[in-house]
């Protein structure tokens, strides 16, 4: 190779190192403005208080837009795998400005029904056409350290929670709920489209940049290729059951914890409700930064050594939580713990999926597998209705618990099957 042609390989290894690290902002972006629709929690007591709903009327747009999340994640992942994921997320930035401008109408259309519509329906679509572009570009960018890539790109969801819904009390406060969905509009749809803009595939043929052999901190992980498994071959295979019932079970103890843990802290315990927030505050906190640390030890360790240790940890907090968390510190030992394990399942089961079916379809493969989210959103339910009917909150945290463990076995069947660390 002449010396020029070498001069011009290195400027553009240093160029795509540069690119590469723009897209995980662009992701980041991404994920943050999706995470936004999950501080709903302080729109709840406003519309029971002000505009007289019940708590079912109030919680209904939140849950159809999880349901339309986790659908739409499919066909948007597969136009993604076709035409890029820059459009795909454009597309999805324009429909969270329309969801939540008419989700802002609210005083025009003072229906639950609207709500539904416009912030169940329009921004559940706008999260799952966003959300379907950044894991897989996010992978394709970074072979050589996918965990870390796929769950910094994902972080800004877990991270949302934390950041938003202090601001969005403050905001209702000022110009209550209508005025804030008008405000988030225009600031969601904005952020999201400097993210959009920035995602971008890496061009054909594109290969990591070489690490140096002799640092100690390279990671352990070895890029091993795989073969690229088409949907309808993937879908026919049993590792994908084994994958979407997986994510199901260890997603439904997280989504347990977020719906109960406040409630427990208030009830159970006799914390004052300001008091009992800090420890799903807490598990909001570790859901977005422990995220990294769950990529970063998987690129080291490997990624289903991993999320079996954590799960592990997960299913046996669950199953001794009521035992357990009987002050406000313990408490919150417990969510810190649940949070880590809800991280690594948003971190980590993306990288699972392109280390076992390769990278080309990840975008609507792992739409598919993440289609569960769905199912993993009745175990939630069911352990309210328990709640509900025994007056107790140890059968929830029991059924979290024993969906963790099915989860948990499942994992381990996957580790036999796909040879993947």
């Amino acid at each position: 190779m002449s010396k020029y042609a070498s001069h011009e390989t290195n400027r553009t290894s240093r160029q795509q190192a540069e690119r590469r690290w723009k897209v995980l902002l662009g992701g980041f972006l991404l994920s943050l403005m999706g995470g936004m629709s999950y501080a709903w929690g302080s729109f709840v007591v406003p519309l029971i208080q002000d505009w007289g709903w019940t708590a079912a009327q109030a919680n209904l747009p939140f849950t159809i837009m999880i349901i339309v999340f986790a659908i739409v994640m499919i066909p948007a992942g597969w136009i993604q795998d076709k035409i890029g994921p820059r459009k795909v997320a454009t597309v999805g930035a324009v429909m969270f400005l329309i969801g939540y401008g008419l989700a802002g109408l609210l005083r025009w259309v003072p229906s639950p029904g609207w709500l539904v519509f416009a912030y169940g329906f329009i921004v559940g679509i706008a999260c799952g056409l966003t959300y379907a572009c950044i894991a897989p570009t996010a992978r394709k960018w970074y072979a050589d350290r996918p965990g870390f890539a796929v769950s910094t790109a994902v972080m800004g969801f877990g991270l949302a929670a934390v950041v938003f819904a202090p601001l969005k009390r403050t905001m209702i406060d000022l110009w209550g709920v209508d005025g804030t969905f008008f405000v988030l509009a225009v600031f969601v749809a904005a952020v999201a489209m400097i993210g959009a803009r920035i995602l971008k595939n890496p061009p054909e043929g594109y290969n990591p940049p070489q690490r140096n052999i002799k640092s100690d901190k390279q990671p352990l992980v070895r890029i091993v290729p795989v073969d690229d498994v088409m949907p309808g071959q993937f879908v026919r295979t049993p590792m994908f059951y084994i994958l979407w019932l997986a994510l199901a079970m260890v997603i439904g103890g997280g989504l347990t914890a977020i719906g109960l843990i406040t409630a427990y802290g208030e009830i159970q315990l006799g914390l004052a409700p300001a008091v009992a927030a800090t420890a799903i505050s807490a598990y909001a906190l570790v859901n977005g930064l422990g995220r990294p640390f769950a990529g970063y030890f998987a690129d080291r360790l490997g990624t289903l050594r991993v999320m079996t240790t954590v799960y592990t940890i997960q299913a046996i907090v669950f199953l001794s939580l009521p035992w357990v968390a009987i002050n406000l510190p313990l408490l919150i030992l417990c969510t810190l713990l649940l949070g880590l394990g809800y991280a690594t399942t948003f971190a980590l089961f993306p990288v699972v999926v392109a280390a076992g079916f390769g990278t080309r379809y990840l975008g609507i493969n792992y739409g598919l597998v993440f289609s569960a989210f769905g199912l993993g959103a009745i175990t939630s339910l069911i352990g309210s209705r328990l709640l509900d009917s025994t007056g107790s909150f140890t059968p929830a945290f029991l059924l979290a618990g024993g969906t963790t463990v099915i989860g948990l076995i499942l994992l381990f069947v996957l580790r036999i099957k796909l040879k993947v660390r």
